[in-house]
């Protein structure tokens, strides 16, 4: 996916602003090909965690409904405040039910840099995805 620079710093002052809970939230991308990131569409984490998230399911199926009659793409973000950005076994057990969606993670735990990493999860097997930085 394309995402520009505006757009990352957003997912990462989402993820500072809520820790040490973890973040969540949805990006909006054109269909591509490549996707291109347009928008952040920040959501709550119901669960108010810091070991796992929780969109509230109404919200994500709304969002999701919308994208698929405008034609737009998503991949769903969420921040890891303790640990690397890659996909925990519960991410990965969440992910089964949104297969093809790219999964975007915030690590805060590698200092004052946050390291931004996206997966594709299908059938419990977890491929990383490169995220290329674009102009806004």
């Amino acid at each position: 996916m394309f995402i520009s620079r505006v757009l990352l710093d957003e997912l990462i002052e989402h993820a500072r602003q809520e820790a040490p809970n973890e973040c969540c939230g949805m990006v909006v991308a054109d269909p591509g090909p490549p996707p291109r990131a347009i928008r952040v569409h920040r959501a709550v984490n119901v669960a108010a965690s810091p070991m796992r998230f929780e969109v509230d399911p109404m919200e994500l199926l709304q969002v999701h409904e919308e994208l698929e009659q405008s034609g737009s793409k998503l991949a769903i973000y969420h921040s890891h405040t303790r640990t690397a950005p890659y996909p925990s076994q519960t991410d990965i057990n969440f992910a089964a039910g949104w297969p093809g969606v790219e999964w975007i993670i915030v690590g805060l735990a590698s200092g004052p840099a946050p390291l931004i990493r996206s997966y594709l999860i299908d059938d419990g097997e977890v491929r990383e995805v490169e995220i290329q930085e674009s102009s806004p």
